[in-house]
């Protein structure tokens, strides 16, 4: 019997891979009750986080879906936007049955290295829940500070409904200089 390793690579997401991209965020951010990882919102948030057709919609220049792949099987994802002279990272997601591996460490590392080589932005913004001081921290552990932005969560947006009074949206930011 031979083993082999499963080949993990880092590669820059087609249209083709929305519905799939569209799984795999929904299962990080509001996963079944057999998946939760450390990441997910569900008892902040109902419904699905993300579509095929709003992932399907940040396919345009200056914006790019990152992903880190093991075989076929899609494993984490970012996404990263020029917004100006920053770069905005979102959807930042792993799979609940890899998550606390490092994997997302990797991930937003690879999306600041792509924002400042392929957007040249020397400043990188974030949102965050108000409800989740663990991904704050998480942030701030990699560099990013409160920016004082902070916006009601976006119901029209289509990214699910909060179970909770008061939910907020902060912005976080890290400087590249």
């Amino acid at each position: 019997l031979q083993l082999f390793k499963m080949q993990t690579l880092f590669r820059i997401a087609l249209e083709l891979d929305a519905e799939e991209i569209a799984q795999l965020v929904n299962r990080a951010y509001r996963p079944r009750s057999t998946e939760k990882g450390w990441t997910h919102e569900a008892a902040l948030i109902s419904g699905d986080r993300t579509n095929c057709e709003q992932i399907k919609e940040l396919f345009q220049p200056q914006s790019a879906i990152l992903l880190l792949c093991e075989g076929t099987e899609f494993v984490a994802c970012v996404h990263v936007e020029r917004r100006d002279a920053a770069a905005y990272i979102g959807m930042l997601s792993t799979d609940p049955l890899r998550q606390a591996q490092g994997i997302g460490k990797q991930m937003l590392a690879y999306a600041e290295q792509y924002a400042i080589a392929n957007f040249k932005s020397d400043v990188l913004k974030i949102s965050v829940l108000s409800s989740r001081p663990e991904l704050q921290a998480f942030y701030e552990r990699r560099g990013y500070l409160l920016s004082g932005h902070v916006e009601d969560y976006p119901v029209a947006a289509g990214v699910g409904q909060p179970k909770v009074n008061g939910l907020h949206v902060v912005g976080m930011e890290k400087r590249c200089t």
